[in-house]
């Protein structure tokens, strides 16, 4: 299965990508490592995360306080948000595809 990003949660992992680097070098990548590993198991197993809404499912990144937030289409996966788990948990809903 493939997966694509919404243009906004592509620019919070590029945010948090450069906040993570500016406090360590090297911080960023290992960041975004884990997301990328989050969304690998997103994709191997699409349904094993739990619900946060009718259409929408959160899979946590390991080490970092953030969540993959996701849709399950037919034949991809939609990555709706990059959330940092600190943050209002409803902000991404008007992004969520019908």
């Amino acid at each position: 299965m493939m997966h694509r990003f919404l243009a906004p949660a592509k620019a919070e992992l590029e945010d948090a990508f450069d906040h993570y680097e500016a406090r360590r070098p090297g911080l960023g990548v290992e960041f975004a490592t884990e997301v990328h590993t989050a969304i690998d198991r997103i994709l191997q197993l699409p349904l094993a995360c739990p619900r946060i809404s009718p259409r929408c499912r959160r899979c946590r990144v390991a080490r970092f306080p953030y969540g993959v937030i996701y849709q399950i289409r037919p034949d991809h996966i939609v990555i709706v948000a990059v959330m940092h788990l600190r943050r209002d948990p409803l902000y991404w809903r008007d992004r969520a595809e019908p």
